[in-house]
């Protein structure tokens, strides 16, 4: 047994409200390229800033283009082992909150509860009018967009609609910033799994539980901005998918 492995299920044994953090690491073992690695989605595809989604047809057009390439493979992804370990430990009764920045819905897939899961970066399975904040399944905007070339609006408002996740530029959604701040008042340990913990406000949420001196761990393949922490208790290098499910499969049995 890895003695890593084995602190991190000790961590977790000894706890009753742990939060996780979840990023793109996690959902490249589900065949969803991350954004910002060396084979990373922005390599290849320039991102649309928020405020030219607003101020132009053509940069609208070049984000649903976008979209339209990417639904073939988010919607052909499956929750994988972290997923549902994430869920083992939530009906054990552990899991104060998992945040995720992850937009592929695959938390949500694999079971866990919506009352413990803050989708802190958006969804990409619903679309949202930026006019009156109706939300919508992404499918039929997807679909019409591909075979009319018409750039989604609102049926109810008739205002621009994009998928309801956060582009650049685009504020998160207050409340789950809220819920997040509310989870890392709550938990009695923080565990983040495949992110670089680069991308802010999230990147933040660790900061009050372990100014307070909750145990922080984090696993990740690569470097981290968080893995000079002088507060950080366990840093596993390592593939998450391996690591983290034998880690709660030891603290939920050994």
């Amino acid at each position: 047994m890895d003695a890593d492995v084995a602190h991190l299920a000790r961590l977790i044994r000894e706890a009753d409200a742990v939060l996780i953090l979840t990023g793109a690491g996690i959902s490249t073992a589900s065949g969803i390229p991350d954004f910002r690695g060396p084979n990373g989605i922005w390599n290849t595809e320039r991102p649309v800033p928020f405020d030219q989604f607003l101020a132009s047809e053509v940069h609208r057009r070049a984000y649903w283009d976008q979209k339209a390439r990417a639904a073939a493979v988010f919607g052909d992804a499956k929750p994988n082992r972290v997923h549902v370990a994430c869920v083992e430990l939530e009906r054990a009764g552990k899991v104060e909150t998992i945040v995720t920045q992850n937009i592929d819905g695959l938390h949500a897939d694999a079971g866990t509860s919506p009352n413990r899961l803050v989708e802190i970066h958006g969804t990409g399975r619903e679309a949202a009018c930026l006019s009156c904040e109706m939300r919508t399944p992404i499918e039929p905007h997807l679909e019409a967009y591909e075979s009319t070339g018409t750039i989604p609006t609102c049926s109810e408002c008739g205002g621009l609609v994009k998928p309801a996740t956060i582009s650049f530029g685009q504020s998160l959604d207050p409340m789950s910033l809220h819920r997040a701040n509310q989870a890392a008042e709550r938990c009695d340990l923080v565990v983040a799994l495949g992110s670089t913990l680069g991308v802010y406000p999230a990147a933040e949420i660790p900061y009050a539980p372990t100014s307070r001196g909750v145990p922080y761990a984090i696993v990740n393949q690569g470097a981290t901005e968080h893995d000079h922490w002088p507060t950080l208790t366990l840093r596993i290098e390592g593939d998450v998918t391996a690591v983290f499910p034998q880690a709660v499969d030891l603290a939920l049995v050994g």
